[in-house]
């Protein structure tokens, strides 16, 4: 696929631009995967084409995809390119990290008006790296937020769990769970030693257009369901100008991306080779692949509506 790259030093944020086939003046910042012409990002392009969408991708800038100290203004670069090519409407597509990333760009953004979170929480995560340090995979920021504005770090929930403690513990989750990850126990008890505050929750009031929230219940990253619950309840309570579009499910594991994105990079044996990620994905691989089906289903007319 043809694609136009930039970077931090030159143009403020890093990412590759993908037009659409046909014509189209809408475009959306997808950020999956761990770079920005990886392979699930370019299948996630490739379904994004078949909406009639042009496509940003974007990611951290590091390597080892490590996830601190973000700066929302790249999507604010990001967005000011899109228009200089035509795009007049602007959307942002995010999973697990990046869809709570997605959720507060949108937050501070009024020109986002698609939002799709899929696997979000309610609110801004401490930063993290992945530099292989001690053997860890995956460590805690250094009193870093996953996101930042302004030069100020965003306010977020402090891990559990220091370094190196932190990778031990989530090793051993995930090999108890029977899931290639699993943070579900860290995220609990982190919000008991140090209960959400009003500032480290993403303002989803101020999310302009379409929100659509999406989650399964047996996602062993975190809770996802009870943040998506108190986000909506959030809603309820506060004035707001989103539709909210709230996609939960029984069964779907923390891969809740649509059926026919999957079968972009899998045609053949898709619902099975996704069973060696997460254990919900091999007990219930039906009725996880009926969810995949019906995201699909309902997040393409809602990109179709945009």
């Amino acid at each position: 696929m043809k694609r136009e790259y930039y970077n931090t030093d030159r143009d403020g944020f890093y990412g590759a631009y993908y037009s659409a086939p046909k014509h189209s003046d809408r475009g959306v910042i997808l950020m999956l995967g761990d770079r920005i012409d990886d392979l699930m990002v370019k299948t996630g392009v490739k379904w994004l084409h078949k909406k009639g969408c042009n496509v940003m991708a974007m990611s951290s800038e590091s390597k080892d995809y490590s996830y601190h100290d973000y700066p929302i203004e790249s999507y604010e670069k990001a967005i000011a390119v899109m228009r200089s090519k035509g795009n007049v409407k602007f959307g942002i597509i995010g999973a697990s990290t990046t869809a709570m990333a997605a959720l507060a760009a949108a937050s501070f953004i009024p020109e986002l008006t698609l939002t799709v979170a899929l696997s979000p929480s309610d609110f801004i995560m401490e930063g993290f790296y992945r530099d292989g340090l001690d053997g860890a995979r995956e460590r805690p920021g250094n009193n870093e937020s996953t996101l930042s504005y302004k030069g100020e770090s965003l306010p977020y929930l402090p891990f559990a769990y220091r370094h190196p403690e932190y990778w031990r513990k989530l090793s051993e989750e995930a090999k108890r769970r029977g899931d290639m990850a699993a943070a579900r126990d860290m995220f609990d008890l982190s919000e008991q030693l140090c209960p959400l505050t009003e500032d480290m929750k993403i303002k989803v009031e101020r999310i302009k257009g379409k929100l659509v929230l999406v989650g399964a219940q047996d996602d062993s990253l975190w809770d996802t369901c009870r943040y998506i619950d108190r986000m909506t309840e959030r809603l309820r309570s506060k004035p707001h100008e989103c539709r909210v579009a709230k996609l939960t499910y029984e069964y779907g594991s923390h891969f809740v991306f649509p059926q026919s994105m999957l079968e972009i990079v899998l045609p053949f044996g898709s619902s099975f080779l996704l069973r060696f990620a997460f254990k919900t994905l091999k007990d219930h691989p039906k009725e996880c692949r009926q969810t995949r089906i019906d995201i699909d289903r309902r997040l393409s007319r809602i990109i179709r509506n945009w």
